[in-house]
């Protein structure tokens, strides 16, 4: 047999691509490991921590005026978190995920580095999936960063026992916890479509900052349009209308039809968006 012969496997053998978890660990090695991301986490962070501080030096803040639960902060530190979410929800948490989810393709292309993940080889529906579950996990991590430190400063700084919910009753430090939590992936669900809409941008340009600029906005305008009685007929439509139906959450029993109602208007975000970012991505010249 000739050297031609026994070296033409080799040669001929197809390149297989990496492992979806392997590429997903490393997506997200990559975006925890960028100090953008954790001075992000950490201005999130600081929301509780200035709350807390700001009731603490104070004789308390007037009733009714302020966040919602604002007032009632100072009988019981499991407020501060949920204060803290109430707070973050409108500019705070929308502006962190706007800047990684407008970053998830236009700033690969922007450094060069996107043929390269393609050539791998990674396919491209492959890359937008991992790119889109990275952000989505961005979305889980800012909202427990707000709801732990809110936890942990409040119990630092406020007493903590059982929580009076909005519906009257009276439950367990153990099971306002576990509220609190189901708050987190109610925020974390409501966060979704967004991260689709800033995939989609993000196809459409390799200027990173445009990219997360117009993610940030298209949130902003979701919320005014919301607040236009005249525009009432598309309230229902808006990526922001179920932000805060995490109230519902804090009643016994608990009220689930604003989180079914909010996945599901997400989830059509996430459909739509992503088969927008697909096509627009699948049909892209990757020069550089």
């Amino acid at each position: 047999m000739s050297s031609d012969q026994m070296s033409s496997p080799a040669r001929t053998s197809p390149v297989r691509p990496a492992s979806g978890w392997v590429f997903m660990a490393s997506e997200l090695s990559v975006l925890f490991r960028r100090r953008r991301t954790w001075a992000l986490l950490l201005a999130l962070a600081a929301i509780p921590i200035l709350i807390a501080i700001a009731v603490r030096l104070t004789s308390g803040p007037p009733s009714g005026r302020g966040p919602a639960f604002l007032d009632q902060i100072t009988q019981n530190g499991q407020f501060v978190s949920v204060t803290a979410l109430t707070v973050a929800i409108p500019l705070f948490l929308p502006l962190t995920v706007g800047v990684v989810a407008g970053d998830t393709i236009a700033g690969e292309a922007s450094s060069g580095t996107l043929r390269y993940l393609l050539v791998a080889p990674v396919g491209r529906a492959r890359l937008l999936v991992v790119k889109y579950a990275a952000a989505a996990i961005f979305c889980l991590s800012g909202t427990l960063a707000v709801a732990v430190t809110g936890t942990l400063i409040g119990a630092a700084l406020f007493p903590v026992g059982p929580v009076t919910l909005l519906s009257g009753d009276t439950i367990g430090v153990g099971e306002s916890l576990l509220r609190t939590f189901l708050i987190c992936a109610y925020v974390t669900v409501s966060l979704l479509g967004l991260c689709a809409v800033g995939l989609f941008i993000s196809t459409l340009t390799d200027v990173p900052v445009g990219a997360m600029a117009a993610t940030v906005v298209v949130a902003v305008i979701s919320q005014v349009l919301g607040q236009l009685p005249q525009l009432e007929w598309i309230h229902p439509w808006l990526l922001s209308q179920y932000w805060f139906g995490f109230a519902d959450l804090l009643r016994e029993p608990i009220e689930w039809s604003s989180f079914g109602s909010n996945a599901l208007l997400q989830a059509g975000y996430v459909v739509v968006f992503g088969a927008l970012a697909y096509g627009r991505f699948t049909s892209r010249d990757i020069l550089a």
